[in-house]
C-alpha cells in the first residue's frame, strides 16, 4: 500500500446498488487515484456507509481527512442520497460527523464517471467506430457525453469552459424511449403493457437484456427460457442461441439511437465516452454491429454526427479515477488533460 500520509490523501468511494468500491487519492499527484489501495465491498454485509468505512481503513490500515462519494443516485442539496437498488441513506454531513472527517463531498456516480475523462490516457481508450479519439482539452470549449449500461443506464454531461472543467448531472437513463424502427415499435408496445412508461433503462442495462429478450421472443412467437442477462449475453457470445444473437444486437442498435439522441440534446459534437458495467460485455457487438448506423441515423443531422467520435473507457475503475479527479480540484490544483500523452 502507499504510504502517502493521511493529511495529503482524500478517500474515494463509488457506491453502486450491489458493491462499494474505495481507494484513496493524492491530489498532488500526475495520477491521483492510488490503485494499490482500492477494494470492493458488498453492500450487503453492511449496515451502512460508515460502518463500510470503518472496514476498509482496518483492513489495509489507511486512513483519509477527506472523501468524495459518488452514490448511484440523485444528489439532494448536494447533501442527502438515496442509493437506487440500495437500502442506504447517505447524508454528507452525517459521515463527516460519524467518522471525524474534515469535509465530504457526495456527487453522482455518473458525474464521477464524466469526471474521468480528463485524467484517461489514450491506451486506456478504444474507438468504437472510425473516427479518431478526441483530444480533450483540445479547444477552450468543449462538450461530451458521458453514458453507460450498469445496473441502470447513467447519463452525463462533461464540459470545458475557459480551460475549466464542469460535470452536467442528469437522469437521462429515465428519458422516455423514442421507438425509430418498426421493431422498435412492437418492443415498445410489449414493454409498455408490462411497465406503462417505457425508459431507455429499461432496454440498456444488465436487465435490458432480459426484458428485450422477452419481447423479442414474443414477437417472433417462440417460447422463452427463464434466462439471466449472463446467460443471454453467453450464449450470444457462443452463437449457440439465435435469440439471444438477436437480443444483444437489438440492444446495441437501441443504444446507438440513444447515444445519438444524446448528442444531440446535450450538444455533445465532440463525443461520447461510454462506461458501465456492462460495457465490456456489448463492446464487440458495438464495434460490429448496427451501433454506428442508429447513432449516426439523424436525419438532416446525418453528416454531422458522422463525424462525432464514439469511445469505449477502458480504465479499470473509471469512478474511482473521476472521484479522484474531483478531488484534484477540491484540493485547488488544476485538472490537466492527459489523454494528448
Amino acid at each position: 500500500m502507499s504510504s502517502t500520509s493521511s493529511a495529503a490523501t482524500t478517500l474515494l468511494a463509488d457506491l453502486g446498488g450491489t458493491n462499494v468500491r474505495f481507494a484513496l487519492a493524492d491530489p498532488s499527484l500526475a495520477s491521483p487515484l492510488l490503485l494499490d489501495s482500492v477494494k470492493r465491498y458488498r453492500v450487503s454485509n453492511f449496515p451502512s456507509m460508515a460502518d463500510t468505512i470503518r472496514q476498509y481503513f482496518a483492513d489495509t490500515g489507511l486512513s483519509a481527512s477527506r472523501a468524495v462519494i459518488a452514490a448511484a443516485g440523485r444528489i439532494v442539496d448536494g447533501e442527502t442520497v438515496k442509493v437506487t437498488n440500495n437500502p442506504w441513506l447517505v447524508s454528507a454531513h452525517g459521515l463527516q460527523a460519524e467518522l471525524g472527517l474534515t469535509s465530504v463531498r457526495l456527487v453522482n456516480d455518473f458525474a464521477a464517471q464524466g469526471m474521468a475523462v480528463p485524467l484517461l490516457r489514450h491506451d486506456q481508450l478504444q474507438a468504437v467506430g472510425p473516427q479518431k479519439l478526441p483530444n480533450t482539452g483540445e479547444h477552450h470549449a468543449q462538450t461530451f457525453v458521458v453514458m453507460g449500461p450498469g445496473t441502470g443506464l447513467g447519463v452525463a454531461g462533461l464540459l470545458l469552459r475557459d480551460g475549466r472543467w464542469t460535470v452536467l448531472e442528469t437522469e437521462g437513463g429515465h428519458a422516455g424511449f423514442a421507438a425509430h424502427t418498426a421493431e422498435d415499435v412492437e418492443i415498445l408496445h410489449r414493454l409498455n403493457a408490462r411497465f406503462g412508461r417505457v425508459s431507455n433503462e429499461r432496454m440498456i442495462c444488465g436487465n435490458g437484456l432480459v426484458n428485450l429478450y422477452l419481447a423479442l421472443a414474443d414477437i417472433e412467437g417462440l417460447p422463452a427460457e427463464e434466462f439471466t442477462p449472463e446467460d443471454i449475453t453467453a450464449r450470444a457470445v457462443e452463437g449457440s442461441d439465435k435469440l439471444c444473437v438477436r437480443t444483444v444486437e437489438t440492444l446495441a442498435g437501441i443504444f446507438g439511437s440513444v447515444a445519438g439522441d444524446l448528442v444531440l440534446s446535450l450538444g455533445g459534437w465532440d463525443g461520447v465516452f461510454l462506461t458501465g458495467g456492462v460495457l465490456p460485455i456489448l463492446l464487440p457487438w458495438l464495434q460490429h454491429g448496427g451501433f454506428r448506423e442508429r447513432f449516426e441515423a439523424k436525419g438532416r443531422f446525418r453528416e454531422t454526427m458522422q463525424q462525432v467520435p464514439t469511445v469505449a473507457m477502458m480504465h479499470p475503475e473509471p469512478g474511482l479515477l473521476g472521484a479522484a479527479a474531483i478531488a484534484v480540484l477540491e484540493s485547488g490544483h488544476s485538472l490537466l488533460p492527459t489523454a494528448l500523452a
